[in-house]
């Protein structure tokens, strides 16, 4: 008998067979299904929000589909598989969690990320090599994760960022700051840029690039 996962499995390489498939599953490719992958992600991010857990089970299968579907892409150019995906990412789980699959003793969230990072800097890197003092951060990200981002690798490295953020303004800003009056003071931002013609994102996106690449030349 075949677990769910199998028959899952099974059903999409059904739809990608190229006599006897589905004539849209088979005319697809990783590009062309990339848009469903973020639609079915925000989808998800909405169930999640609302704590829907009976609809949130099935978007939950939806996300699934398209790591199946890439996976079955991939087999038949002959990259890997859904099995080697799964296996890759069990190993990244156990080797960066020695505290539980080994040896030492960790009791904090706060240890447990250092060491994480700790491990991550030492494993062989998978694509482009970083250039620079900044990881290669993906264009696609929202530009509010973006910023929250490009600040995290600062704030870990340590990066003299003087003249360029203004740390006290930030730690002012942060003071006394909880998630409702943030968001009250991020959706006035967005209202305002909309009276003022601004694109948002754009205009965050276009600042945080501009902080990357000055503190790149520092």
């Amino acid at each position: 008998m075949m677990s769910a996962i199998e028959d899952l499995i099974k059903t999409v390489a059904a739809l990608r067979e190229p006599e006897t498939g589905c004539p849209w599953d088979i005319e697809q490719d990783h590009q062309s299904i990339a848009e469903c992958l973020i639609d079915e992600c925000c989808e998800l991010l909405q169930t999640i929000d609302r704590l829907d857990m009976d609809h949130m089970e099935e978007e939950l299968g939806d996300v699934l589909l398209q790591v199946v579907m890439h996976a079955q892409m991939a087999q038949e150019a002959g990259h890997f598989d859904f099995e080697s995906v799964c296996r890759e990412v069990d190993a990244k789980l156990v080797r960066r969690h020695p505290h539980v699959f080994g040896q030492g003793d960790l009791n904090s969230s706060e240890a447990v990320l250092v060491q994480w990072d700790q491990i991550k800097a030492g494993e062989r890197k998978r694509g482009p090599a970083q250039q620079g003092k900044f990881k290669d951060l993906p264009q696609q990200l929202p530009a509010l994760m973006f910023a929250k981002d490009v600040y995290k690798q600062i704030q870990k490295q340590a990066m003299p960022a003087g003249g360029v953020i203004d740390e006290v303004a930030i730690a002012r800003t942060a003071e006394d700051l909880d998630a409702a009056q943030l968001g009250k003071q991020l959706f006035e931002i967005a209202a305002a840029c909309r009276g003022r013609g601004i694109d948002p994102e754009s205009a965050l996106r276009r600042y945080t690039q501009e902080v990357v690449d000055t503190l790149e030349q520092i």
